[in-house]
């Protein structure tokens, strides 16, 4: 007995994999509020174990403290060249990627997905990495912060974009 043979769909095209750019070490400048602490304290082990070395800005336990005073000392760290790459935490994010982001230079980026962080480099060239604690379990975090610290900004068009943002930010900052 034959049976009749379904219809073949097209198949989806997929994008090809984001090329690997960073696989030496990279200097990292770390902090959270008291929401994003234990994220801090594992993805420092995280970062150490991937042989980056790290500046712990803050904050040193979950008592309660204001993340902007913090957010902006790894921004400026990013920025002055002391750091490489920053990575701001909180319960959400939102709030320390928004203070970061004051800092002329930073292109800081809440990533509480791989998506996200994936386009936050190659579409963004984001500087600034920001997650919630409250948001994002470990293992997701880990996998957020090696794909985002081994994304490729892809240049071209996006560039010509950020060009338009640093030009506006020194129109405001002048």
């Amino acid at each position: 007995m034959t049976y009749p043979t379904r219809p073949t769909r097209p198949t989806r095209r997929t994008r090809p994999a984001s090329p690997i750019v960073q696989s030496f070490a990279v200097r990292i400048a770390i902090g959270a509020d008291h929401a994003g602490f234990s994220l801090k304290e594992h993805l420092k082990q995280t970062l150490a174990r991937l042989g980056h070395s790290i500046e712990d800005l803050g904050t040193t336990s979950e008592a309660s403290v204001d993340y902007p005073p913090i957010c902006f000392a790894v921004a400026r760290e990013v920025a002055e060249g002391r750091a490489d790459r920053g990575i701001v935490l909180g319960g959400s994010g939102q709030g320390e990627q928004i203070a970061a982001n004051k800092i002329a230079g930073i292109r800081a980026a809440l990533c509480n997905d791989l998506y996200t962080a994936r386009l936050s480099r190659e579409h963004n060239d984001a500087n600034v990495l920001s997650m919630g604690g409250r948001v994002v379990a470990f293992a997701l975090a880990d996998a957020i912060l090696e794909l985002w610290l081994t994304t490729k900004f892809e240049g071209g068009r996006h560039q010509r974009r950020l060009d338009q943002i640093s030009a506006q930010e020194k129109r405001c900052n002048t």
